[in-house]
């Protein structure tokens, strides 16, 4: 039973959490344009800390936590890739290109074809 309390509480604690990097965001947002008379890497870099803070907060909620160990999986993951040489994107970056080019052109003349058809068939074309 005290285990899902402590979960309520946890739950809700993190509820105020997320509502007040919000609060945070839309304050910093605010302030952005409220104070356009100072000069422009202020307001920016204030933003910047505001957003910092904000993120800060938030990571310390159980959802920041997924989404904080979602980001490091993915950073793995991509480390793993296989990445193509630059001789194998060339090559397939000139195959795809003489594909288009080739499938361009048979569309073309089927469209020729069909066209010269129409025209026949209902005289149009003289």
């Amino acid at each position: 039973m005290s285990s899902k309390s402590e979960a309520d509480q946890t739950g809700g604690l993190d509820t105020v959490k997320l509502g007040a990097s919000i609060a945070i965001l839309v304050a910093a947002v605010f302030a952005f344009h409220y104070f356009e008379d100072q000069l422009l890497l202020v307001r920016v870099l204030g933003v910047l800390a505001a957003v910092g803070v904000a993120t800060a907060i938030a990571l310390t909620t159980a959802v920041g936590r997924r989404v904080l160990g979602f980001v490091v999986e993915t950073r793995n993951e991509v480390r793993r890739v296989v990445w193509p040489s630059r001789q194998e994107t060339l090559h397939t970056t000139l195959l795809v290109f003489g594909m288009v080019l080739v499938i361009g052109i048979m569309l073309w003349l089927v469209d020729m074809f069909m066209l010269w058809m129409v025209q026949t068939l209902t005289g149009l074309g003289s």
